[in-house]
Formats: structure tokens, C-alpha cells, sequence
């Protein structure tokens, strides 16, 4: 009497040929016209996916369509997608992003649906170096580390002559710390050049009103709102220093931009900065110390050696951010997954 395989056929083929086109279903909490750093990072992935032959379709919620594997892009955010690709498709790969929210809020303040989500996945992809040393050490087996890349400048920089010039790059919201650098170049001395320019758009109506009484006080400091991502390209050209002054983060993606255009950076000293610019990195201040990041914005502006340094450090940490070091990385890591 024949026996019954549990299998089918096209799960089969998908696990024999690492060549093979693969489904893949592909999970953001971002919607098609969000500009926020999961839809951007969603969209880029299923570039470099499709480009290495596989089928990808990117959604916010899972339908229960067949696909030979899932990308969750939020460990916690896309629970509800993961398990019920898990539950349908047990024996198929599952693979969770952990996100600086996951890493830094909600494997605490909810633990349980995120740490199964971690749990069921086969691999976990985080975006920094020290992104280990918040994820539970049973789950270190899992964790692989893929950096976003992004493209250098077309044009050549030029920063501005009558301003130093400091941007801020990023959505207005609480764990973002936006307006440190403008609290910052209140009270510099008058013969300073400093100017902040923030580019992105206010979460809430609190932010937008933080903002324009900020404009309105502070003649160093002017927000241009949520605008194209060629605006800030164009702003990569002419500035002469990045500000991240994040409270928490899980690898944000305008650091990587910043030092693959030769922007050097200054960030507050938290993980998610110093997993992407070294451990050792010299252009950092303590999160939400106005002071430190004031003083060190004088010192970038009036010392060439330490912008120098910045800068150099910056360049030659851009190799990691190249498109062609992120699609290896997805290439080793499909492989690895459907052997």
C-alpha cells in the first residue's frame, strides 16, 4: 500500500534548488504611501529579492496566499502575519526583522507576542552590529546581521559657504529627540555660522506646533517639513554635518545614507548609532545632553582636524552600506535558509 507523503510537491522543489524562483511574501507595518523607514527599507529588499530572481509580494497584512516564504519587517507589528503563515505553513521559512522598536520597547513591553514571534521565526535579521546584546541569547543561533545600503551622491559635495550647516533627517516623534540639535544652536556665540535645517515630517499636530514656536524663537533653526527623498539627497550635498540625536534606535537608514555621500556624522551615543559607526566612533554625545551636543557642534564647525576625522571615519565605514554588501547578504541568507 502507497504511502502518503505530507508534502507537497512545489515545497519539494523549493527546498532541492537553491536557484529555484522563490515566493516570497513580504510584511511592512508601513502602508504603499508611507515615507517611513520600514516602507522604504520594504521596498528596497523587494528590489534586491526580485533582482536575484525570486517573486516578492509586499503587503501590510497577510492574506493566507500561498508563498514558499515570509519576511515579517517588525517582529511585534507583523505578529499577526507570521504566525498565521506559521500555522499554514509550519515546514516553510520564516524570517523576522527586528526593528529598533522590538529591540528597545516592545521585547519589554510586550514580551510575549514578541518573543514568539522570534521564537517561531528561523531567522531573525537585525540592521546593526550591537543589536545582540538586546536580543535573549537563545535566539543569537537565528540573528544575522544585514545592513542597508543605499546609493552615493550623483553630484559632487559642496558644502555651503555663508552657514555651517547641520541637518536633521527624520520623522518628528518623541523617540527621535528631533529638536536637540536646534535646542542646541540657541545660545552659541554670536560670530558662529551654525544653522539646523530639519527635514521630515511631524508625527502629531504637538510636534508641528513644537516646530514652528522653535522656528519662531530661534533664527539658527528652520523645518522644511516632510519632503522628497531628492530634497534630501540635495541637502546631503550642501551640509556640512548629520545629526542623529535618537533616543533609541535599531539602525537607521540615514546614517548608512550620510557616510556612503561622505556626510560626517555626529549621534547620540546609544547601540543603534554606534553599531553602524564603530564602538570607538569620536563624534558622539550623551542622548538628550543639549550641552555636550552644542559643544560638539562648535568644536565640528571652528576645529578642521576633527571634521577631518569624522569624515574619514564616516567614508570608511561606507564599504558596509554598499547595495552590492546588502544583496550578498540576502543572497547568503536565502541560501542558508532553503538548504
Amino acid at each position: 500500500m502507497p504511502v502518503r507523503c505530507s508534502v507537497d510537491l512545489s515545497t519539494v522543489i523549493f527546498l532541492r534548488s537553491e536557484l529555484a524562483s522563490v515566493k516570497i511574501s513580504l510584511i511592512t507595518p508601513a502602508g504603499k504611501r508611507s515615507r517611513d523607514g520600514n516602507r522604504t527599507t520594504a521596498i528596497r529588499w523587494a528590489k534586491i529579492l526580485r533582482d536575484l530572481g525570486h517573486q516578492v509580494n509586499v503587503a501590510t497584512d497577510y492574506d493566507g496566499a500561498r508563498a514558499d516564504m515570509m519576511i515579517a519587517l517588525h517582529a511585534w507589528r507583523t505578529a499577526a502575519a507570521s504566525h498565521r503563515f506559521h500555522e499554514l505553513y509550519p515546514d516553510r521559512p520564516l524570517i523576522v526583522t527586528l526593528t529598533g522598536t522590538d529591540i528597545n520597547e516592545f521585547i519589554h513591553s510586550h514580551p510575549e507576542t514578541t518573543l514568539k514571534s522570534m521564537e517561531i521565526a528561523d531567522r531573525l535579521v537585525c540592521l546593526h552590529d550591537l543589536a545582540r546584546d538586546a536580543v535573549p541569547k537563545r535566539f543569537h543561533r537565528k540573528l544575522r546581521v544585514i545592513h542597508q545600503s543605499c546609493l552615493p551622491l550623483a553630484a559632487p559635495r559642496k558644502p555651503a559657504k555663508r552657514h555651517f550647516e547641520v541637518c536633521v533627517i527624520g520623522h518628528m516623534r518623541t523617540v527621535k529627540d528631533p529638536l536637540r540639535a536646534a535646542y542646541a544652536v540657541r545660545h552659541v556665540p554670536p560670530e558662529s555660522r551654525l544653522r539646523v535645517t530639519q527635514l521630515g515630517k511631524a508625527h502629531t499636530d504637538a510636534w508641528a506646533k513644537k516646530a514652528r514656536a522653535e522656528e519662531a524663537r530661534n533664527p539658527r533653526f528652520r523645518w522644511l517639513g516632510d519632503v522628497p527623498f531628492g530634497q534630501v539627497r540635495r541637502e546631503f550635498v550642501k551640509t556640512h554635518v548629520m545629526v542623529i540625536s535618537s533616543l533609541a534606535e535599531g539602525g537607521a537608514n540615514v546614517v548608512s545614507e550620510a557616510m556612503v555621500a561622505g556626510v560626517p556624522v555626529i549621534a547620540s551615543n546609544i547601540p543603534g548609532n554606534l553599531g553602524l559607526l564603530g564602538a570607538d566612533y569620536p563624534g558622539v554625545f550623551p542622548a538628550r545632553d543639549t550641552k555636550a551636543l552644542r559643544d560638539m557642534l562648535l568644536r565640528a564647525e571652528i576645529d578642521p582636524k576633527f571634521l577631518s576625522d569624522l569624515t574619514r571615519r564616516c567614508k570608511a565605514r561606507a564599504k558596509l552600506f554598499r547595495p552590492e554588501q546588502e544583496r550578498s547578504a540576502w543572497r547568503r541568507l536565502i541560501k542558508e535558509i532553503t538548504a
